[in-house]
C-alpha cells in the first residue's frame, strides 16, 4: 500500500496568521498519526511564513512514523536537516519568493551540485528523494544523482485530470517506468486531493508515497480531520 504523508504546513500558516500557537503544529502530527497517517512532511523556507526552525526541531521528537523534511538545499537547511536526522529528506528546487513549489529539477544542469548534497545526507544515513517532473528523459540523470527516489511533482496532472485524465496521467507512468528500470523509488506530490487521488494511485507503479497538505487539510475544514485522512487511506488501499 502506498504510504501517506501528510504536509502540515497549512495548519503552522493558519497559527502565523494569528501570531499565536493556535492551531497547534505539534499536536497536528500527533492527531494525524493517531488517525492513520504514515508520514509527516514538512516544507520550512528561509523567511519562515508557515514551518519555522523550532517547529523543525519541536517535531523530530514527536513523530512516529516518517519525518519527511522538503525545502531548497541551501546550506542553512542543508545543515539543519543534517542536525534533525529525518528518514527523508525531499529536495525541491523553489525559490525564496515562490509561494509553493512550482517545478521539478533540472537534474542535467545541477547534476554536479545535486551530487554533492545528496552525498552529505546519505553519509548521514538520511533517504534522499528529489522533486521531479513527469519526464522520461530526466530520470537517468536523477538516477546519476545518487539520490533514492523521485518525487513526481503532480501539478500537471491534478489541472488536466478533469478534461482527460489518462492523456494528464500518461508521462507520469512513463516517468514511473523508467524510474523503476533505474531502481528508483517513486514518490509523488502536488495537488492531489480525494478526487483525483485513486485513478493516480491506481496507475502508477511502485508508488511508494503521496504526499499532501494543502487539498487534505482544506477538506478537512468541511469532514473533520480523523474523516477525511481515513478517506484518503481508501484512496490508496488496493483491493
Amino acid at each position: 500500500m502506498t504510504k501517506l504523508s501528510v504536509n502540515i504546513n497549512k495548519i503552522a500558516t493558519i497559527r502565523n496568521a494569528r501570531g499565536g500557537l493556535l492551531p497547534s503544529v505539534t499536536e497536528a502530527a500527533i492527531k494525524l498519526e493517531e488517525f492513520g497517517a504514515q508520514g509527516i512532511t514538512i516544507h520550512p523556507r528561509p523567511d519562515e511564513r508557515h514551518i519555522t526552525r523550532k517547529d523543525v526541531y519541536d517535531l523530530k521528537p514527536l513523530v512516529k512514523t516518517e519525518f519527511n523534511i522538503e525545502g531548497n538545499p541551501h546550506r542553512p537547511f542543508i545543515d539543519m536537516v543534517l542536525e534533525v536526522k529525518p528518514e527523508q529528506v525531499t529536495l525541491v528546487p523553489d525559490g525564496e519568493d515562490a509561494i509553493t513549489s512550482n517545478a521539478g529539477w533540472d537534474c542535467k544542469k545541477h547534476l554536479g551540485f545535486l551530487q554533492n548534497v545528496i552525498a552529505e545526507f546519505k553519509n548521514a544515513g538520511i533517504r534522499t528523494s528529489i522533486f521531479l517532473d513527469p519526464n522520461p528523459e530526466m530520470v537517468q540523470f536523477a538516477k546519476e544523482t545518487g539520490c533514492d527516489r523521485i518525487e513526481l511533482y503532480t501539478e500537471a496532472y491534478a489541472t488536466n485530470y478533469p478534461i482527460n485524465k489518462e492523456e494528464a496521467i500518461k508521462l507520469y507512468i512513463e516517468t514511473a517506468l523508467e524510474a523503476q528500470k533505474h531502481g528508483l523509488g517513486i514518490n509523488a506530490g502536488h495537488d492531489l486531493s480525494l478526487e483525483n487521488l485513486k485513478y493516480f494511485a491506481d496507475n502508477i507503479p511502485n508508488l511508494l508515497e503521496v504526499s499532501i497538505g494543502h487539498a487534505l487539510i482544506s477538506e478537512a475544514l468541511y469532514m473533520g480531520m480523523e474523516n477525511t485522512v481515513q478517506a484518503y487511506l481508501k484512496r490508496l488501499a488496493k483491493w
